[in-house]
Order: structure tokens, then C-alpha cells, then sequence
């Protein structure tokens, strides 16, 4: 049997229990008996950024030090950043702990970083089975996307190079997946093979001293062990780079190894990415994404749609608007230049609810190029008129996601469900190269809502003190002219109010441009 066991007073496991020891690092992540080596994999990713470490794991946690029987950790989670709260009894059984542990007997931070993680979905069960990016995505807030490396865009080393410039992390495998068709429901089935990091990408110098550049990807192996034998580090025999190369890219982590761009695509058959988010990135002098966020429903007979081989229901679906002003400053390789997008759509909070029989919803999105037209768009609208860009098909995950290159332009993105009538909230973000700017009438028109804003503010501030009640806040939103039902009125006190249930001028002006976002065109503007 299971027996749960407090490892501060299990002295069979631990006598001198450690949350970490001499630093985080790979193996202090061992499989147990739980089916989450997708998790896993995304743990071992983190060992190799402190910054992003130290946000899930906050550090100075201890068994002795303010020790009080419980550690934090903390998650992304559909757009918030979540504290979890576990105490330190961990399933052990013969002794032992039952799922994750580390190389150290008495270290325990990967272990309890596991149960917070659980705790956060709803149990260890919820964790049986999943993707490497869903964990990635939780632990930095990012947006993930990945490509079949046999069916990926010719610009895909650019694609890694940039994604590196932006802090993004990055990861590869040798996995199987199941052929999808372009506008078909598709189950993704997962064969798991082993699964490596990107590092770097590079480009060096031939031997011979010839113009000509080699294309060079880094990859490192988690466990350290099992690099194929031409590529270990210190190898450059395959490569046939220069010796200033050879000097300038050495030396590399133990289970780091060098390989060329075209052995690196033969060799894996899936590359995974996680596009981080400006907040996540603490170096002002690296790349950064500007990111957009939409919140939606589906609801049945209302706005749960279906896909487009519905199309008497598919114009009811959610749409939002996307104003795609800045072309991306590089070059591309096929001298077409557009607009670089990432588009993200996640279902919330079907994992949890597994214990219920819930399974993912099968999702996808379009996105149809318009001009000018503000309204909800009707269905003789997309009878008569094709997407500009979709996913590749629509898949039973978490999240989907595609990368785009558009022409400048207004365009609506319409997310949904394969069949109609599945509800579910979800979560749109827009990932894109360049940063959104505010021309000079939109500033006009922002400028005279926050002083209008502020006379409202004032005029329920009654003793000066530059706060207002939470309670006031009810007649101050209404004053601003938004019309909202109970439900949300508890969200806006529970999300903007203070312990003390009041709100400061920051948080009210937040609060009413959320608002102003949301009812006037839902137009995201890159």
C-alpha cells in the first residue's frame, strides 16, 4: 500500500532532508511510478534557466530555515500566475517515494514541485498522459508551438534562430505522430521516443576556407548519455567547420554536442518551441514578442459554432479582430515580406475536470482577411468568402497553434470547436514580431476616455484618500457607460480590489481599459 509519510520526520527515507542540493540540475528529476515524463521533460528545461527556475520554484524555501511544513510553488495559468501551497507529505511506499525523486536521497524540490503540480490539476491521476509544451506553457507563460520536421517550412532554421534571440526554449525528439489531414478531426497519438534541448544555433566557416557557411544546431541531452556518436561534444569530425570555429564554439556542457543543420533534421522528427512572453524576459537587450490576449466561450446554441463543415452555425462562433500595421524587419528566404504571427487557442480547465469524464475538445481556428467592417460578421460573410490562414487541422489538445507570415491588413480570427454545440471557455493569444505602437488619434481617443474616466473616479473618492470601494465600483463602471452582469462585477472585485476591498487609480484605469478592450471592436492591434 501507499502510506503518506511527512519526509521531515520519515527518517527510513531521509535523515537531513534538503529542498535543494548544490543547485537544480538534471538529475535531480527521476521518473516514479506516474506516467509524466512530459512533465518531467519540461522540469528538466528549467534547470537551465535560473530566471525562469526562480519563478516557479521561488527560492529560499528550506527544511529548517522558517520552516513551517509547507512550500510554494507557482504557474502560469490562463493568463494569471498562481501561488500553489503543499504541504510535505509525499506517497512513499517500502520506504520509498512512489513518483518523482531525485539522484540525491534527501532532495526533495523536483518531488514537491510534482504535487503542487498535481494539486494545481486536480490530482496526481490528472497527470497520466500529456505534451511537453502544456508543462512548458505552465511554467513560463509562453505560447508553444512545434513542427513535424519532415513537413516543416523551409525557413525553419531561421525560425529556431530567432526564436533563440528571444529567449524562447526550444526542444526536439525522435517521437512518431499520427498523419493529420488538412481540414479533418484529428486524435494526435503520441509514440514517445527520447527528447533533447536546443541550445543554440549557429553558423560557421568551411574548412576549405569557401565562402559557403555551415549551419550548426546544439543539442543538449537531458540525461547526458545517449548523443549519437558522431555528433558528442568534441567530435567535429561529421562537421568539417574551420579551426577558428571549432575554438570560438568550444566547450560545451557534458551531454552537449554540435551537429549540422541537415543531420539535425534527418536525425529528429519533432521540434518543439515555447515562445516566452515579455514579463518572463529579464535581459532588456534580447528580443522580445508583443503578445495580445483575448477571453472567450463557447456556448451551446450561442456561440458554439463548429468548424466551417458547419456552416449555418460556423458564423456564430467567437471573432476577433486582428490590424496587422509593421512588416518584420529581416529578410526573409523567399524575399516576400509580411507580417510574423503566432496565434495560440487553449481550452481551459479540461484536464481538471477528467474526473468527470471530460475529454479535450477538439479545436482549430481561421482567419479571414476584411476591411472596415465592425460588426459581427455574418454568415453569408463566410459562405462566400475563403480563409486567408488556418491551423493544419483541428486536434483534441490543450492548445493549437500556428505560425503565419501575413500581408499588412485587417483580418478577424473566428476560433471554434470541430463539432458545434461543445462548450468550453479558451484563451486567444497573438504572438508577433513588432511592437504595437498607438498612432496619435488612437492616443487622442484614449487620453480623453481617461480623463473622463478620472472625473468618475473622483466623484466616488468621497474622503480623498485615492482609493474607491469596491462596492462604488459597481456604480463607477456603470457611470462609464458598461453595462455588465453579476458575475462579472464579482470578477472585477475579486481580480482588482485590494485585501482591504479598495481600489487605486491604477487598478480602477486597468480595470476600465480591459473593459474598453473588450466591448468596443475586440480588435487586436499589432
Amino acid at each position: 500500500c501507499i502510506l503518506w509519510k511527512k519526509c521531515i520526520f520519515s527518517i527510513e527515507i531521509c535523515s537531513n532532508p534538503q529542498f535543494i542540493v548544490g543547485g537544480a540540475n538534471r538529475t535531480d528529476i527521476c521518473q516514479g511510478d506516474l506516467g509524466d515524463c512530459w512533465l518531467l521533460a519540461a522540469i528538466a528545461c528549467l534547470t537551465l534557466n535560473e530566471t525562469l527556475r526562480y519563478r516557479v520554484v521561488p527560492p529560499d524555501q528550506s527544511f529548517t530555515e522558517n520552516y513551517a511544513g509547507i512550500f510554494h510553488f507557482q504557474f502560469w495559468r490562463y493568463g494569471e500566475w498562481v501561488d500553489v501551497v503543499v504541504d510535505d507529505r509525499l506517497p512513499t511506499h517500502n520506504n520509498r517515494l512512489v513518483f518523482t525523486r531525485s539522484g540525491n536521497k534527501n532532495e526533495f524540490w523536483s518531488a514537491l514541485l510534482e504535487k503542487a503540480y498535481a494539486k494545481l490539476h486536480g490530482s496526481y491521476e490528472a497527470l497520466k498522459g500529456g505534451n511537453t509544451l502544456e508543462a512548458m506553457e505552465d511554467f513560463t507563460g509562453g505560447v508553444t508551438e512545434f513542427y513535424e520536421i519532415t513537413d516543416a517550412p523551409k525557413e525553419l532554421y531561421n525560425i529556431m534562430k530567432k526564436a533563440l534571440e528571444r529567449g524562447s526554449l526550444m526542444g526536439c525528439s525522435i517521437d512518431a505522430l499520427v498523419p493529420t489531414g488538412s481540414e479533418t478531426k484529428t486524435d494526435k497519438g503520441l509514440v514517445i521516443g527520447h527528447a533533447y534541448s536546443v541550445t543554440a544555433v549557429e553558423q560557421g566557416k568551411q574548412e576549405d576556407g569557401s565562402d559557403t557557411r555551415i549551419r550548426l544546431v546544439r543539442v543538449r541531452d537531458p540525461w547526458g548519455t545517449s548523443a549519437p556518436p558522431a555528433c558528442r561534444s568534441g567530435d567535429w569530425t561529421a562537421l568539417a567547420t574551420s579551426e577558428e570555429d571549432r575554438k570560438r564554439l568550444e566547450p560545451v556542457e557534458a551531454g552537449e554536442f554540435w551537429m549540422g543543420f541537415e543531420m539535425f533534421q534527418q536525425t529528429f522528427t519533432k521540434l518543439e518551441i515555447c515562445n516566452l512572453t515579455p514579463d518572463a524576459l529579464q535581459d532588456d537587450q534580447m528580443l522580445k514578442w508583443t503578445v495580445s490576449v483575448m477571453e472567450g466561450r463557447w456556448v451551446r446554441g450561442c456561440s458554439a459554432g463548429g468548424c466551417r463543415n458547419y456552416p449555418d452555425t460556423f458564423w456564430t462562433n467567437p471573432q476577433y479582430r486582428l490590424l496587422l500595421t509593421e512588416e518584420d524587419d529581416d529578410e526573409p528566404d523567399d524575399g516576400e515580406k509580411g507580417c510574423t504571427v503566432v496565434v495560440a487557442l487553449m481550452q481551459k480547465g479540461r484536464r481538471r475536470e477528467r474526473c468527470t469524464g471530460a475529454t479535450m475538445h477538439t479545436i482549430g481556428f481561421a482567419i479571414y482577411e476584411m476591411q472596415g467592417n465592425k460588426q459581427h460578421l455574418p454568415k453569408d460573410f463566410f459562405l462566400y468568402t475563403a480563409s486567408k490562414a488556418r491551423c493544419k487541422s483541428y486536434i483534441n489538445l490543450r492548445e493549437v497553434t500556428e505560425r503565419f507570415c501575413l500581408s499588412p491588413g485587417e483580418y478577424v480570427i473566428v476560433p471554434s470547436t470541430f463539432d458545434p454545440n461543445k462548450e468550453s471557455d479558451f484563451i486567444l493569444r497573438v504572438f508577433s514580431e513588432k511592437t504595437s505602437r498607438l498612432n496619435l488619434e488612437e492616443f487622442k481617443h484614449l487620453w480623453s476616455k481617461i480623463q473622463q474616466w478620472k472625473v468618475i473616479f473622483t466623484r466616488y473618492d468621497k474622503d480623498k484618500s485615492s482609493t474607491i470601494s469596491s462596492f462604488e465600483m459597481r456604480n463607477a463602471v456603470a457611470d462609464a457607460g458598461f453595462q455588465l452582469n453579476p458575475q462579472l462585477h464579482d470578477i472585477i472585485a475579486m481580480r482588482y480590489a485590494s485585501e482591504h476591498l479598495y481600489l487605486d487609480f491604477d487598478s480602477y484605469i486597468c480595470c476600465l481599459v480591459r473593459l474598453e478592450g473588450m466591448f468596443s471592436k475586440c480588435t487586436i492591434n499589432i
